[in-house]
């Protein structure tokens, strides 16, 4: 996992604890909808800055898709699912995405194919997450299933980024999409969530680093490493965001932290090695036959 990779999932691990504080003075969607709102506005004035043009009728219509996909439906599914299960479980259900952007990148995208290596390697991730996250399942079976309708659609944004957007500008696929997913995220506060906001000097502190850190400067690497790297490896190098989350929240929030945490952990590390280390041997073999 490079570098940049590891920035990211430490941006938006740490973010679980910005959103949870977020979410004591705002209504949960309204903050994603100001966070994505500061972050497009920030990368809009970039785009202006490095005089990026606007984009194509062609890619416009994806960019609003995918903005509608992986920011408009995914942060409404997950603030709606944490209404009614654990934070733990919602947070590994949407980390499932890396096997179903695995499927669809191993269905429709050239070139990507789901080795048995990879699938297990993305399992073990999985299976550590449930464990780390110390998961028990309740009443409310619908709930999962929408916190898991959000993996599916983050991993659908991907893919058509994958398949329609190669070549695009990082900068200007992050500034659309991310618009176009705040607009719909602003309808949906607006129409079904009723509670107060608090201005302060710490929301705008939580606003900032949501909205410039892991909204604006996160997803603009994130895409930029997608367009580079196959699906299956730069995806399951993200199910270290939750694991980071709880590091965080055992630090800054005296959260627990127990022996079958770690446990856990260690499983998630062992299945981003696995999946990176994939296609390596191949790689030697090449190697050695062309000396």
């Amino acid at each position: 996992m490079n570098g940049l990779m590891f920035l990211i999932c430490l941006i938006w691990g740490f973010n679980f604890v910005i959103m949870k504080l977020g979410n004591g003075v705002f209504p949960p969607v309204l903050f994603a909808a100001f966070r994505f709102l500061l972050g497009a506005m920030v990368l809009l004035g970039l785009s202006f800055y490095k005089r990026i043009p606007l984009p194509s009728k062609r890619e416009l219509k994806w960019y609003i898709l995918c903005g509608f996909l992986q920011t408009t439906y995914f942060n409404i599914a997950i603030q709606i699912s944490l209404n009614y299960i654990s934070a733990g479980l919602t947070s590994v259900l949407t980390y499932s995405m890396p096997l179903f952007l695995s499927l669809m990148a191993h269905y429709f995208i050239p070139g990507e194919r789901l080795t048995v290596r990879k699938t297990v390697g993305i399992l073990i991730g999985i299976v550590g997450l449930f464990i780390a996250m110390d998961i028990h399942f309740g009443e409310n079976l619908w709930a999962p299933i929408l916190a898991l309708s959000s993996a599916v659609t983050w991993a659908l944004a991907n893919t058509i980024f994958k398949k329609k957007l190669q070549g695009c500008d990082n900068v200007q696929f992050t500034t659309w999409q991310m618009g176009a997913g705040a607009i719909g995220l602003f309808l949906y506060s607006f129409c079904f969530e009723h509670g107060p906001s608090h201005w302060g000097s710490m929301a705008v502190v939580y606003l900032l680093y949501s909205g410039v850190l892991a909204s604006a400067l996160a997803f603009v690497l994130w895409s930029r490493i997608l367009a580079n790297t196959e699906a299956s490896k730069a995806s399951i190098s993200l199910l270290l965001v939750p694991v980071i989350g709880t590091l965080s929240g055992f630090v800054f929030l005296k959260e627990s932290l127990n022996a079958i945490t770690v446990v856990g952990i260690i499983l998630v590390l062992a299945g981003i090695w696995v999946v990176n280390r994939a296609g390596a041997a191949p790689m030697l073999k090449s190697s050695a036959l062309n000396r």
